[in-house]
């Protein structure tokens, strides 16, 4: 049986990651945490095989809680969920302790996938980060970008705003920004003159 703990400062997500992981016979959920200093305190009193931790809580942040959770309890493998697919980010995570990193977007079921590999002591990166993995080998900063990215990338670039962006894709101008804000991100860049800089040098727009 695989002790789980969940921290996460949501609590719909949270209650929904705890029944998920209990549709497996083999996950027992041991608590739930609504913040990072909850989590630690949780992890030393149930002393969990894994805790599913959320990057961004209040109190103390995925990444802090993680640190200390590791540190007097090495053998505890934490899997982080983010919405932030950055390579710096992701380092900082594994070089905390974590042994896994989930996109929360993409998460799903996988999050059962995650728990068992790092509960048998194995490493696991969600979809999107192995293609960044991949990328970074290749040394090709294009390859970090889904299709999905690639096509907001453009429309973003040639000056469409959200909604005209949206409504050119089929898709909610919310989600548009999700993909903007996941693309910079992925990028590295902070503002849209550089945006449009890397669409421009890498052929991914045709502006002049």
């Amino acid at each position: 049986m695989i002790r789980v703990l969940v921290a996460d400062d949501h609590g719909v997500l949270r209650e929904g990651l705890c029944r998920l992981l209990e549709t497996d016979p083999e996950i027992r959920v041991v608590g739930a945490a609504s913040d990072g200093r909850d989590a630690v305190a949780q992890a030393a009193a149930t002393r969990p095989e894994v805790v599913v931790m959320d990057i961004s809580m209040p109190m103390m942040g995925g990444i802090e809680a993680t640190r200390a959770i590791v540190g007097h309890a090495p053998e505890t493998a934490v899997v982080m969920l983010s919405m932030h697919s950055a390579e710096c980010t992701v380092r900082e995570a594994l070089d905390a302790g974590a042994r896994g990193y989930l996109l929360k977007e993409t998460a799903g079921r996988e999050v059962l996938e995650a728990v068992r590999a790092v509960a048998a002591g194995a490493r696991y990166l969600g979809p999107g980060l192995r293609d960044l993995e991949a990328a970074r080998a290749s040394g090709d900063p294009t390859a970090r970008l889904t299709a999905s990215e690639r096509r907001v990338l453009r429309l973003v670039v040639e000056g469409k705003s959200n909604a005209e962006a949206a409504q050119l894709l089929g898709l909610s101008p919310r989600t548009v920004e999700t993909y903007r804000i996941r693309l910079m991100d992925k990028l590295q860049v902070d503002d849209l003159p550089s945006l449009v800089k890397f669409a421009i040098r890498n052929g991914l727009t045709s502006i002049e």
